[in-house]
């Protein structure tokens, strides 16, 4: 985990410079926030290295809240990949994860596509710890050209854990986002899905709309 944490904090303060798109979405059920971006380190001669710095920090807030249910809940993770041209977007990943719930350092093997209209990246990490579970990640967006200053905007992802612990819950979600990107707006309509369980499963949704700002 230290080593996790010391690239983390290397990305950070180094040149990254990456933009920082922050979206807002407000459901029937709760309101988010989510800041989300991926960028490559740059190189002494400021082109783009083998190194890939992944950030998430995501946040929500239920309208049922009260003091002891339904409470804010929070997740912050941060991955460093080293893709090498010859992989072809294939890499392995170090992943560090703090959630509402506890820290969660994470390795394994992660794909990255980045274009200027087309972004697939997904990862398959697994706990370092014991009974560890398994994360399956998956976000594609694409945003094609409507005219000189419209776009399609499109995303979907998923997020599924799988543990290895025969008496923990499953957990699945999907996010989907359509609407269109004007300059360094985004706008639309949107659903998160979530269902949780074992034998049995929990569902939840929330439906409704988002704004996005790339700063």
């Amino acid at each position: 985990m230290r080593k996790v944490l010391t690239l983390i904090l290397f990305a950070i303060f180094t040149n990254v410079k990456a933009q920082i798109p922050v979206e807002i979405f407000g459901g029937h059920e709760k309101t988010t926030v989510d800041i989300m971006f991926f960028k490559f380190f740059k190189n002494k001669q400021g082109e783009n290295s083998h190194w890939l710095f992944f950030n998430r920090n995501r946040a929500s807030v239920d309208y049922r809240m009260t003091s002891k249910t339904f409470l804010p809940q929070f997740g912050f993770t941060e991955a460093v990949s080293y893709n090498h041209p010859k992989l072809k977007g294939v890499a392995p990943v170090l992943v560090g994860q703090v959630l509402s719930w506890g820290v969660y350092p994470k390795a394994g093997i992660q794909y990255a596509h980045i274009s200027k209209n087309m972004t697939i990246f997904t990862w398959l990490v697994s706990e370092t710890l014991s009974n560890p579970d398994l994360d399956f990640f998956l976000l594609f967006r694409y945003t094609p050209k409507i005219s000189a200053k419209l776009n399609l905007y499109t995303q979907f992802e998923t997020g599924n854990t799988f543990p290895t612990n025969s008496t923990k819950n499953f957990s699945f979600t999907q996010r989907i986002r359509l609407g269109l990107s004007i300059k360094s707006y985004q706008f639309g309509f949107g659903s998160d899905f979530n269902q949780t369980g074992n034998s049995s499963y929990t569902k939840t949704n929330n439906v409704g709309g988002f704004i996005r700002h790339e700063f």
